[in-house]
């Protein structure tokens, strides 16, 4: 079975091809639509892999650094993704975001997630307003309170955003297992739209109660560190692809890893962050085809167990 690197080294052409012939990717992927799920609160299709920038899009705005990127966010849209979250704490990232989406002529074709951080109202209305001006836009698909940072005073802050129509969906996030219980305190005292928390399968507490209960109350979900800050495909390096892989249409073991994810019913979408075009269309390929069932999400748990 080909390790992802394999697979990588037979779609460079392709990946490389995006620019000069984009029907090429197109058409490819044309008979195999990347998976869907709906946003509860609305019932808008999100596409489920989106990509993420924390580290990936902190570069400089010259040519050179962004020529690459230029062709990662080609190859979400043309594969069919939309989202992309950002945010203000992730250094350059959103400035690097707004000017991708402008050069592509892409601000209708995105769904754009950034996040607040700030503490008090007067700070977090100043930060909100500058990250606008960093994604070049008057309207955010989703903002959501970063890491739990005084969420009460800025989901006020946003629920005015949203009711003028500045911001479109609101949310809650964080990035450790450690602080799942308090995601979840805050769900149940606080209306929102969508939360976003770490979920692989080497971190499975958000199975326990978490994802339920965003699933009975109708939240979107939002997946970061999919691949465990690429601890989990440092491990693969080597190990072919095990049977089950072909079973589920996955030809690298980040498929393999996201697909994992994507079985779960709650899970809105996954953001998986890269700065290589080739890594884009390898992610959005695990959007595509068969989930596994539960006995087959057993079976990859315990290949990392």
């Amino acid at each position: 079975m080909p390790t992802r690197r394999h697979f990588l080294q037979t779609t460079t052409a392709l990946a490389a091809a995006v620019t000069a012939a984009p029907w090429l990717w197109q058409s490819a992927q044309a008979a195999e639509p990347l998976l869907t799920r709906k946003i509860p609160r609305t019932g808008e299709a999100l596409p489920v892999i989106g990509l993420g920038t924390s580290g990936n899009l902190d570069v400089d705005l010259n040519d050179a650094t962004l020529a690459p990127l230029q062709e990662v966010l080609k190859a979400l849209l043309d594969g069919g993704g939309t989202l992309i979250d950002t945010a203000p704490s992730y250094g350059n990232s959103e400035r690097v975001a707004g000017e991708l989406v402008r050069r592509a002529q892409a601000r209708d074709k995105v769904f754009l997630a950034t996040k607040i951080s700030s503490t008090g109202r007067e700070r977090g209305a100043a930060q909100l307003a500058a990250s606008f001006k960093a994604l070049q836009t008057e309207r955010l698909d989703l903002v959501q309170v970063h890491n739990l940072q005084d969420t009460a005073n800025q989901l006020a802050l946003l629920r005015e955003q949203q009711q003028a129509g500045k911001v479109r969906y609101v949310g809650v996030t964080h990035y450790r297992e450690a602080a799942l219980d308090d995601l979840l305190a805050t769900l149940k005292k606080e209306k929102v739209d969508f939360v976003q928390f770490n979920y692989s399968v080497g971190e499975r507490e958000a199975e326990k109660r978490l994802l339920p209960y965003c699933r009975d109350q109708g939240i979107a979900v939002l997946i970061n560190r999919p691949f465990q800050r690429g601890n989990l495909l440092s491990g693969t390096r080597g190990k072919p692809l095990p049977p089950l892989a072909a079973e589920l249409g996955a030809t690298s073991w980040a498929q393999l890893l996201l697909k994992f994810i994507l079985a779960d019913p709650a899970v809105t979408a996954v953001i998986p962050a890269t700065s290589n075009p080739r890594y884009m269309v390898d992610n959005l390929q695990a959007g595509r085809g068969r989930l596994p069932d539960a006995r087959q999400r057993e079976a990859i748990a315990g290949l990392f167990a």
